[in-house]
């Protein structure tokens, strides 16, 4: 049977335009609930509701798909900010990685990156990933604030000012202590401030 101007019929399925956030929705909730190892490819077809070769037309293996699956996550609950002012960059920042560790997902993943990532070569891959990327959305901001003529240090290091609240966080994961609050934002997004600024 023949189509119109010459066209190839059209085999398949139509592709599903919201496949792509739900198989990487399923990925994060499989790997929070049962680490790297334990979430597999099958697994995660399954509860997205999708064949495993949709998706591995998307990304080539498992540690593609989480990798961009925690990264989607990351940028989505903590955005880079862009107000106008360094100071107010780290403020909105701060409120919303504060506002994301509160968060039962979000106290699941640092205690996952705590557990899994001292044994897990792949799992620490995910982490620096994603740290690598908010170093540079930092390392931006600082360009910025320069660029406004905001008097800030040259010596002020983006790579410092991401680890130190990486590892606040951390660090009372470990301990058992509470995660700062959403309202400390402005005391620590201070104690950056005080280190960066002339």
């Amino acid at each position: 049977m023949g189509t119109k101007d010459g066209e190839r019929p059209r085999r398949g399925r139509p592709r599903d335009p919201d496949a792509e956030p739900r198989i990487r929705r399923y990925a994060v909730r499989l790997l929070l609930e049962r680490g790297f190892d334990g979430m597999t490819v099958d697994d995660v077809a399954e509860a997205a509701g999708v064949g495993k070769a949709t998706i591995y037309r998307r990304w080539a293996s498992k540690e593609e798909l989480a990798n961009d699956a925690m990264a989607e996550l990351f940028d989505i609950e903590i955005p880079d900010a862009d107000t106008g002012s360094i100071g107010g960059d780290l403020r909105q920042v701060y409120r919303d990685a504060l506002a994301f560790v509160s968060a039962k997902e979000g106290i699941a993943l640092i205690r996952l990156a705590v557990t899994e990532a001292t044994r897990d070569p792949q799992i620490a891959g995910l982490y620096r990933s994603f740290l690598d990327r908010r170093i540079e959305l930092t390392r931006a901001a600082l360009d910025r604030a320069r660029e406004r003529g905001e008097p800030v240090r040259a010596t002020a290091d983006p790579v410092l000012m991401v680890q130190w609240l990486a590892g606040l966080l951390i660090v009372r994961t470990l301990t058992g202590d509470p995660m700062p609050a959403v309202e400390d934002a402005d005391h620590l997004a201070e104690m950056t401030l005080r280190c960066i600024l002339e």
